[in-house]
């Protein structure tokens, strides 16, 4: 096996294991983060950052620098780790349209396809956007919050890589036995691998799908500003899951996962911060309905912002016996709901009507809002604390709010 300047395998290794003892002799604080290159050409060692670094870059075509806070990474260690990786020829900087970003070079690429090519070859080849990514500033930030979605999704136990989970969608795969672990997230490219069934969602603004036990999830990543959205196509996107749910590969045919025709098909969007949440409930969708709107092509539209509180929130809404779990503690203190009101309600409290709104489902969000409104009433909101401020703008003195710590919460119920 020759590298690209004609090495063996066995040569190219040494050499990267002398380059990598030189420099850790220097920044000791990276030998926990460099692409360690074993004696003899046998595998890289998979568990540091940077190869978690790169393994995002590689299935979203180009990181953002905001990936290495979900890794764990501060600024400054950031910083010495993508010169190393730099200094290694693995991963180069793009910058464009003053949007910086990590992209893999062909020496990384190579790297991780001798590595584990089942993992990394759907997106390592050909001409897609992983691939060979473009360099205009819509595409390559829809990438930069693909990854930013991978790393969230990565650090709430969501199985997003190919070798690790069934390949539904894949043709020649689609009559094996299905047995898989959720939650497990599937890129919109993997979902059409359908074929010509999936034509009608091309122009989708999903980045794909989140399989959970008792629910389906079509995610949408917004950034900080609303994104284009087409009713009728978002409106084909569910469609085509209910369909599958119902009678096709996700019911259980053909070796597949045994949901249910009555699962229901959720809309999931991913967000910088919770402000942009607020853009979104406010939104009217602007010239001729080409922006974000709360419409009925989901019943159900959650929010999580793109930070680790998105992550415990992607844990918890994955999680049906947690979600039962802080429903059951929230509502023990609680009156029942009170049929009278004539709204959406989950309980009742000194004679106000309450939502439970931690799950921050937009939709229903703005049904409560327009009902208190309607009937004249004041209601009371169960959140946690960082949706805190964006429901406050949103009800005023519609309703008042209660909060549940976050950090509470993640030690009662993820520790």
């Amino acid at each position: 096996m020759k590298s690209d300047f004609g090495k063996t395998a066995a040569e190219t290794a040494c050499k990267q294991e002398k380059i990598h003892l030189h420099a850790c002799r220097n920044l000791p604080e990276l030998q926990a983060c460099t692409v360690k290159i074993r004696k003899g050409g046998s595998p890289v060692d998979t568990s540091t950052s940077a190869y978690r670094l790169m393994e995002l870059a590689a299935i979203s075509g180009e990181c953002s620098p905001g990936v290495l806070a979900h890794l764990g990474i501060g600024r400054s260690y950031g910083e010495k780790l993508i010169t190393r990786l730099k200094g290694e020829g693995y991963v180069r900087t793009h910058y464009k349209d003053g949007l910086r970003g990590y992209r893999l070079t062909s020496r990384g690429k190579k790297l991780l396809l001798s590595e584990n090519p089942a993992r990394f070859s759907f997106y390592l080849s050909g001409s897609s956007d992983t691939n060979r990514p473009r360099s205009d500033f819509p595409r390559r930030l829809r990438l930069q919050q693909a990854s930013t979605a991978y790393a969230m999704f990565l650090n709430a136990g969501v199985e997003i890589f190919r070798d690790r989970k069934p390949l539904l969608f894949s043709m020649e795969n689609r009559a094996a036995p299905c047995k898989m672990a959720l939650p497990a997230f599937y890129h919109s490219r993997e979902v059409k691998e359908l074929g010509a069934e999936a034509v009608k969602i091309n122009n989708s603004r999903t980045m794909g799908i989140l399989l959970s036990p008792e629910c389906i999830y079509a995610v949408f990543c917004t950034g900080g500003s609303l994104m284009k959205w087409e009713y009728r196509t978002e409106l084909k996107v569910k469609a085509l899951l209910s369909y599958h749910t119902s009678r096709g590969i996700l019911s259980g045919m053909n070796g597949g996962l045994r949901y249910t025709p009555d699962t229901p098909v959720k809309a999931l969007i991913i967000g910088e911060g919770m402000d942009t949440a607020l853009k979104l409930m406010e939104s009217t969708g602007g010239f001729q309905k080409s922006y974000f709107y709360l419409d009925s092509s989901f019943d159900y539209f959650h929010y999580i912002p793109d930070g680790s509180a998105g992550a415990t929130m992607l844990k918890l809404l994955c999680s049906p016996a947690l979600l039962k779990g802080l429903k059951s503690l929230l509502l023990s203190d609680l009156q029942p709901p009170c049929p009278d009101y004539g709204l959406e309600h989950d309980a009742v409290s000194e004679g106000m009507p309450v939502l439970l709104a931690f799950d921050f489902d937009m939709l229903r969000l703005s049904r409560f809002r327009t009902a208190l409104s309607f009937h004249g009433l004041t209601g009371n909101l169960v959140c946690f604390d960082f949706q805190k401020p964006v429901l406050q703008q949103y009800f005023g003195e519609a309703a008042t709010i209660e909060t549940i710590d976050l950090k509470k919460f993640e030690g009662r119920f993820l520790h």
